[in-house]
């Protein structure tokens, strides 16, 4: 297998042309040190982070109410996935994802030895994660099962019902669910429960990015039971070792003000969601299941198969930039970016808007 085939999407999202209303990056518009009060002053170069800083790792711990040696540390959350699938899986191994699915989220599989099978969660159900569904693809040989909660790039929220039924079928075969949590945060009415509060079958994993606005600390997270967090630790000594120290002394002071950004990330998502919602109610010819939350949204036009003709004139006509919905294995479908400055959504939305209206959605 050639190494660009392993993650089409990444490799898209760092190469493709930019757009002046580029609504691709499903960050949360990042921070500034502003954002960050003592940022300056907390800065150190070296310290003891071996198996990360342990005032960063209690903090983690006491946000999600488990005890420190639950908490693994990692650089964001896929490098949080990429370590529970080094821990866990091997030759053999069959990992159940779901589609539509984030493809660093099944791309490191094959090289671990392991077998990618799908479950599909289907936009006539509102994405809903359907137990029945991965009942269906479950085999003795599943040894790991693969959620993102919210799911991206739907934005649909599973329920609680629906992730311990998931639970339920992973302990019958002697499966782990892994639920990356990682836009969960940013759902209103929270705060939610996380995954691995539900049973040692489950493992969160998340990060301070997509609802924090803090991609640049690279800050992520294992939450697992004891032993699985002990071998994701262990993983950690071939992978990368540690993580970068002035990083993760930011991210405790990230920690210790984490309600102020979020409260932040309210202000600056609640209103986007609204625009998208306005966008949508005066363009039914646009069909989207409305996300519960999270920094995207996954329309598709009516009676379009592809939208690739739609995301290319977009881009070439329009300089507005969207993510082709076949790299999330729906090729009717693409992405919009909802995290970001209010303009640049409105615009962009218009832009879309503009397009449909002339009939570019239809490759004519």
């Amino acid at each position: 297998m050639h190494l660009t085939s392993l993650a089409p999407y990444m490799q898209w999202a760092k190469q493709h042309p930019p757009t002046r209303w580029d609504l691709t990056n499903s960050n949360l518009l990042a921070c500034g040190l502003d954002d960050l009060p003592g940022a300056r002053e907390a800065l150190e170069l070296q310290g003891d982070n071996d198996e990360g800083y342990g005032p960063l790792l209690e903090a983690i711990a006491a946000r999600y109410g488990v005890s420190p040696d639950r908490v693994a540390a990692s650089q964001g959350a896929s490098g949080a996935n990429f370590l529970v699938y080094f821990a866990l899986v091997g030759p053999g191994d069959e990992v159940l994802v779901e589609r539509p699915g984030y493809d660093p989220l099944y791309g490191p599989i094959a090289r671990l030895g392991g077998r990618v099978t799908r479950f599909d969660r289907r936009v006539e159900d509102g994405w809903r994660l359907d137990p029945e569904a991965v009942e269906r693809s479950l085999t003795p040989r599943t040894r790991l099962i693969v959620i993102t909660n919210t799911h991206n790039p739907t934005g649909a929220l599973a329920a609680d019902e629906e992730l311990e039924a998931v639970g339920r079928l992973a302990e019958r075969v002697g499966a782990f669910v892994m639920v990356d949590e990682v836009y969960l945060d940013s759902v209103p009415g929270g705060p939610w429960k996380t995954a691995a509060a539900r049973g040692p079958a489950f493992i969160t994993t998340s990060s301070l990015t997509k609802s924090y606005g803090l991609a640049g600390l690279r800050c992520g997270w294992v939450l697992a039971a004891p032993e699985v967090a002990e071998r994701t630790r262990r993983a950690r000594d071939v992978v990368d070792g540690s993580g970068a120290f002035p990083a993760e002394r930011l991210s405790l002071l990230a920690f210790e003000r984490l309600d102020a950004l979020a409260s932040r990330a309210r202000s600056i998502l609640a209103p986007n969601h609204a625009a998208l919602g306005r966008f949508l109610d005066a363009h039914p010819e646009i069909e989207c299941v409305r996300p519960a939350g999270g920094t995207t949204a996954f329309p598709r036009l009516r009676g379009v198969t592809d939208a690739d003709p739609l995301v290319e004139r977009l881009r070439r006509d329009f300089d507005t930039g969207v993510v082709p919905g076949r790299f999330f294995q729906a090729p009717a479908h693409f992405r919009i970016a909802v995290g970001g400055r209010a303009e640049v959504l409105e615009e962009g939305l218009r832009r879309i808007g503009e397009a449909v209206r002339k009939g570019l959605g239809a490759g004519g």
